[in-house]
């Protein structure tokens, strides 16, 4: 068993989960019994809050936090990150609510943690990961897309795009948070992006990222743009500022 289960909190952004929330915090909690659930519900006009309020009232290592409305994946991590700093966790996880990440392979994440990781994603994309019940067309579409965002930023990640991870506490603290506007899935991308420029240490775990089998994808095509320009952007400004770091010296040297 990791050391860190006993202080880390699992994070479980939900809209509209009513179906899966019951199963999904019930599989983390016999999975890894020590670590506490943290449900962040939009306003879920489905009555995910409500099952999740009942969840709970009857486990204290369950808890809810009720947001106004929906503001996308990112501002719900960000919330969920900063109460976990706030009640003293020493380490934050990202789970969908929907199944696709399993609990049971939690225990993977958090043992690469415990080895000295800041942050561990878990991986589709390298030796033994996969991918259940996609078709191949989505698998190309999202190994095309983590392609394109190594090759912009010149980040070693595979799965750049993966949302199954584990924050140590003091990993985010240093990613000033605060100055994160990312909303879509390309907040995963935003986050590992500035945790290897801070030079931290980031692991890649191989997972089964299983498709939902109820409810329905959040992905959309303002999503998938969201990150493509921001991926864009990011990598300009990078190299702008390689570029003039370079012209800097050739000055000083002159």
């Amino acid at each position: 068993m990791s050391t860190l289960e006993a202080s880390t909190l699992v994070i479980i952004p939900t809209y509209n989960e009513a179906e899966n929330i019951e199963w999904i915090v019930g599989r983390v909690r016999a999975a890894t019994p020590q670590v506490d659930v943290v449900v962040l519900d939009d306003n879920s006009p489905d009555g995910t809050g409500e099952i999740a309020d009942r969840l709970a009232a009857a486990d204290p290592q369950v808890h809810v936090l009720h947001r106004k409305g929906k503001e996308g994946l990112g501002r719900a991590y960000l919330a969920g990150f900063e109460w976990a700093l706030a009640q003293g966790y020493d380490a934050a996880v990202e789970m969908d609510a929907d199944g696709s990440h399993q609990p049971e392979q939690l225990h993977l994440l958090l043992e690469a943690a415990d080895a000295g990781a800041d942050v561990v994603l878990g991986s589709r994309w390298i030796p033994g990961g996969s991918v259940v019940n996609w078709p191949l067309d989505r698998k190309l579409i999202s190994q095309a897309g983590n392609l394109y965002i190594k090759i912009a930023l010149g980040m070693p990640l595979n799965d750049a795009t993966g949302g199954y991870r584990v924050y140590r506490a003091s990993a985010l603290r240093a990613l000033d948070l605060a100055t994160v506007d990312s909303v879509g899935y390309c907040f995963q991308v935003d986050l590992g992006w500035r945790a290897e420029l801070a030079g931290m240490r980031v692991v890649e775990v191989p997972i089964t990222f299983v498709e939902r089998e109820v409810g329905s994808s959040k992905m959309d095509s303002g999503v998938i743009l969201e990150s493509m320009t921001k991926v864009a952007r990011w990598g300009l400004s990078a190299r702008a500022a390689t570029l003039g770091r370079r012209v800097r010296q050739l000055f000083s040297r002159a």
